[in-house]
């Protein structure tokens, strides 16, 4: 895989209903379901008819029985697993799963950032570039924000095991500052300060949609809870964030056309 050290390459939906959230997203995204393949028998891939977005499986037994609830989680492409897994302990962080290799597709491991936020690294295996992120595709991720307990901490942590960089920033009043972060030139998204009375600390990646008040009318249709917008932001765009039928947060991001 020719994507660089520090890129998001993946998205991965942990669920407890698979076939519920094929439908639910194949909804509200257009996304197609089709399974993975042997190598990976129960997990499927969601795709846009044109390139492969995500991933989506049951989350596991064990992971439910210690807390863990249905989420979106993002793969952050590294040059080594094995090292970068070790950087990531050194820096405070936490090993959930080990190095392992899956035949054909790459190798990863699952971590955790200090403040317990679940994201994975990977090295992939096939041939060319993953466009899981790409801020012109539709279907695909365009923004990729953390919602930290620690700004300044989430910042230094993330920044220093994948380059990532201070882009600019801007003001929300008493929650401080929206701090976008930069990669290789590009704005891939942003850490915030999270709100005292709102969710743990968490990724929440925002899809693109062709039309924000089509897509969400298709969340609340099919099941979903809309949580916040949509609202306009930066670039003439609106967003919604909001939960799919089992729980999951996710965010939209497209323009408004319906009104």
């Amino acid at each position: 895989m020719t994507n660089r050290h520090g890129d998001f390459i993946w998205y991965e939906l942990l669920t407890t209903d698979t076939a519920a959230a094929s439908r639910f997203y194949g909804a509200v995204l257009g996304w197609q379901a089709r399974p993975a393949g042997e190598a990976t028998q129960d997990y499927s891939i969601f795709g846009t008819g044109i390139a492969d977005v995500a991933g989506f499986m049951r989350l596991p037994a064990g992971a439910a029985a210690a807390g863990m609830r249905p989420c979106w989680l993002g793969y952050i492409g590294v040059d080594n697993v094995d090292s970068s897994a070790s950087d990531i302990v050194r820096a405070g962080g936490i090993q959930h799963m080990p190095p392992t290799d899956i035949p054909g597709v790459g190798r990863f491991a699952m971590m955790a950032d200090p403040e317990g936020v679940v994201f994975y690294v990977m090295r992939g295996a096939v041939e060319g570039t993953s466009t899981a992120f790409s801020q012109t595709e539709r279907g695909h991720c365009h923004w990729n924000e953390l919602a930290a307990n620690d700004q300044k901490a989430a910042l230094a942590f993330y920044s220093g095991l994948f380059g990532w960089e201070k882009g600019d920033a801007m003001p929300m009043g008493a929650m401080g500052d929206y701090q976008f972060i930069d990669h290789h030139g590009q704005t891939i998204g942003a850490v915030m300060n999270r709100q005292e009375d709102g969710p743990p600390a968490r990724w929440t990646f925002y899809f693109g949609v062709e039309d924000i008040d089509l897509a969400a009318g298709a969340v609340s249709d099919n099941g979903g809870m809309i949580h916040y917008g949509p609202a306009e932001v930066p670039g003439g765009v609106h967003i919604i964030v909001a939960t799919d039928p089992q729980g999951a947060m996710f965010g939209l991001v497209g323009p408004r056309k319906s009104s």
